[in-house]
C-alpha cells in the first residue's frame, strides 16, 4: 500500500459508515479500508455516539432519508441498536486479514441496515461470512484470535492519535474528513493531490 493512499477508518454499527462504504469504491477506489471499534473512538474523544442521545429519533430520520438518496432501498433498524460493535469489529479484522475486508464489511452492514439483523449475535457474523464466501468455523475462530483482537486494538488507538473523533472518516495526506457527507470532498482532495 502506498503512504500516499487515503484511509477510510469506519465502524459496521454505523449507519454513514455503511453509505460511504456503498460509494467509496467509485470515488476513492485506492482508499484503504480500517475497520476500528466506534465505542472507543467516541470514549477517546469523549463523546457519545448520536444513538444514544436526544438526537437519536433526529439521526434516525436522517439515515432513512438518505439511504433512499443514495439508492439502497428503506432502512430495516436492527433492535435494538446501537449495541456493542466490537464482535463485528473482530470479525471484519479477522477478514482483513486473509483479504476479504471489503466483501465480508458490506455484506455485515447490509444485513444489519437492510434486514435489521443484529451484528452483536454470532449468528449474524456468521450469515455473513456464509454470504461471501468465507468459513464460518475459521471466521468464529478468528473473532477470538488474540492476534485479531490486538491488530483491531491498534487500529482503533491509531485512529484516535491521528484526531479521528467519529465514523466513516477518510484521511488524506493527514487531514481528516468526517462524515459520510464529505465523502466526495475527501476525494475531491485527494485527486488534487495526485495531480499536483
Amino acid at each position: 500500500m502506498s503512504t500516499d493512499a487515503p484511509v477510510f477508518y469506519f465502524a459496521a454499527m454505523s449507519p454513514y459508515s455503511w453509505f460511504s462504504a456503498e460509494r467509496i469504491e467509485r470515488v476513492l477506489p485506492d482508499a484503504r479500508w480500517i475497520p476500528v471499534t466506534a465505542a472507543f473512538i467516541f470514549k477517546a474523544a469523549g463523546r457519545t455516539p448520536w444513538g444514544l442521545t436526544e438526537e437519536r429519533e433526529q439521526g434516525m430520520a436522517d439515515c432513512e432519508r438518505r439511504m433512499r438518496e443514495h439508492g439502497l432501498g428503506d432502512m430495516s433498524w436492527p433492535e435494538p441498536w446501537p449495541t456493542s460493535d466490537i464482535p463485528v469489529a473482530r470479525a471484519m479484522t479477522y477478514a482483513d486479514s486473509i483479504g476479504m475486508l471489503r466483501p465480508y464489511a458490506l455484506s455485515a452492514m447490509r444485513l444489519a441496515f437492510k434486514e435489521g439483523a443484529n451484528l452483536e449475535l454470532i449468528e449474524t457474523l456468521l450469515q455473513a461470512a456464509r454470504s461471501c464466501g468465507i468459513d464460518g468455523e475459521q471466521l468464529a475462530a478468528g473473532i477470538e484470535d488474540p492476534a485479531v483482537k490486538e491488530q483491531l486494538r491498534e487500529s482503533t488507538d491509531e485512529a484516535s492519535a491521528l484526531g479521528v473523533f467519529g465514523v466513516p472518516t477518510v484521511v488524506v495526506a493527514g487531514a481528516l474528513f468526517w462524515g459520510d457527507d464529505r465523502l466526495d470532498e475527501a476525494a475531491r482532495a485527494h485527486a488534487t493531490r495526485a495531480g499536483a
